[in-house]
């Protein structure tokens, strides 16, 4: 990306004029008091930037972006943590206003069986523009459970689940304004979704899976799947009788923390290795492995919907998290995709997550200039798409029929970088607690 350099923009990443492999630090900027924090001051070579000073990495948060980045220079080694209208994805209307023109190119370009991948996300309709689409829908299926979100809040908030149409009478007429911009937030502005009444459930409890995916760029595009994540559990045993209950329904950390049998050392998260080892002693190792490959199914195809929306400057990355849920049947559900996923370490088992996580994000964004270029694993994570399926084998694979082409992911599988990186998190927090 190249900008004048006048007086209304900002420059960075050029005080020193140097080639980004002749950097002897990494001049590093976040507002979060997270991990993200414990382990950029804690990254060999790294120096922290505070107010006004020029930085090379910044991972802000996205009010940032929305106001600076248009009016913000930055050199050619320069990176930041979002991408320009990331909000494509990560907010719920237009995440399933993209699905839903993707799956019908898919049908025009392809037939029905290949859009057929795209139907992993629940009949959803945005409110109030679609609110008489959605009235007709109601009708058709009476008596059914939907849930209501905002769709730019998170961590629950402004969930509810209905059954009825009184209940949603605050979005009957559409009140938005014919000028209404994508950057602005209205909170009023909601999806209505056919709610997943059959949810798979572990000892009674509703739970869904947290997972990791890490874009570079979007065209080409190019994204890693981190092996860890989680499973986040209710506190409460799953029932239909009580839709009003958002310990019941809302797996949310922020939520469950709130519940009076919320225990706070054993948080109610399984990690994602342990819950792949649960399912294939329930139903065996090749379920399983399907389960997983529907899964992964749901990462590309949700980023494809978008590749040609979102802007794809060379400067961007991003983590998301995504939210899937199982029902009984173990069909995979995408919920929601995250920009800013929670780095806040809820126990000593997530903090090491975390930890490992955005190590091993740094790594892969690569500012120290390491990395070859053709790499199928850093850390815990693997390329899973690089302008087209990655495989496990080496070599270049034949994609003719892919009868026998296996897909470079490893989710939920052992990640011996964990193992690697024990120490650091126990050195980490003796640092946190000798400085504060």
């Amino acid at each position: 990306m190249s900008r004048p350099k006048n007086q209304n923009y900002k420059g960075h990443g050029l005080s020193k004029g140097k080639e980004r492999e002749q950097r002897a630090s990494i001049r590093f900027k976040t507002t979060l008091m997270n991990t993200l924090m414990d382990v950029l001051r804690h990254r060999p070579g790294w120096v922290e930037v505070k107010d006004e000073g020029e930085w090379d990495f910044y991972w802000c948060d996205v009010s940032w972006l929305r106001e600076n980045f248009d009016h913000t220079y930055m050199d050619e080694h320069v990176r930041i943590s979002h991408f320009r209208n990331h909000y494509e994805l990560t907010r719920k209307n237009y995440m399933v206003k993209n699905l839903k023109r993707f799956r019908k190119q898919l049908e025009r370009e392809a037939g029905k069986l290949e859009a057929a991948k795209c139907d992993f996300f629940p009949k959803t309709f945005e409110m109030p523009c679609e609110y008489h689409l959605f009235v007709e829908e109601f009708r058709k299926n009476p008596g059914i459970t939907w849930i209501m979100k905002p769709v730019a809040r998170s961590q629950g908030k402004g969930i509810f689940l209905f059954r009825r149409l009184k209940d949603i009478m605050d979005w009957r007429k559409d009140t938005r304004s014919s000028d209404d911009q994508k950057d602005d937030i209205p909170v009023e502005n909601y999806v209505a979704q056919r709610y997943i009444e059959n949810p798979y459930l572990i000892g009674g409890r509703k739970f869904d899976l947290r997972v990791y995916v890490l874009v570079m760029s979007y065209i080409p595009l190019r994204a890693w799947l981190y092996r860890d994540g989680f499973a986040r559990f209710s506190n409460t045993r799953f029932t239909l009788n009580s839709i009003d209950d958002q310990y019941v329904h809302l797996t949310n950390v922020a939520v469950q923390k709130t519940s009076p049998d919320y225990h706070p050392k054993k948080g109610c998260k399984w990690m994602l290795q342990r819950f792949r080892q649960y399912l294939a002693s329930k139903h065996g190792p090749e379920v399983v492995e399907t389960l997983f490959r529907d899964i992964d199914n749901i990462f590309v195809k949700s980023l494809q919907s978008v590749q040609k929306v979102i802007i794809s400057d060379k400067h961007c990355f991003e983590l998301y998290g995504y939210d899937i849920l199982i029902d009984q049947d173990l069909k995979p559900w995408l919920l929601e995709v995250n920009a800013s996923p929670s780095l806040t370490a809820s126990s000593q088992e997530d903090y090491e997550l975390k930890t490992c996580l955005l190590e091993d994000t740094l790594h892969v964004v690569d500012m120290e200039a390491r990395l070859t270029g053709r790499e199928k694993r850093v850390g815990g994570f693997d390329l899973m798409w690089n302008d087209g399926p990655v495989s496990r084998e080496e070599g270049v694979p034949d994609l003719s029929g892919m009868g026998n082409f296996v897909t470079n992911t490893h989710l939920g599988c052992v990640n011996d970088r964990k193992k690697q990186l024990r120490q650091l998190f126990y050195s980490l927090q003796v640092q946190k607690k000798a400085s504060s």
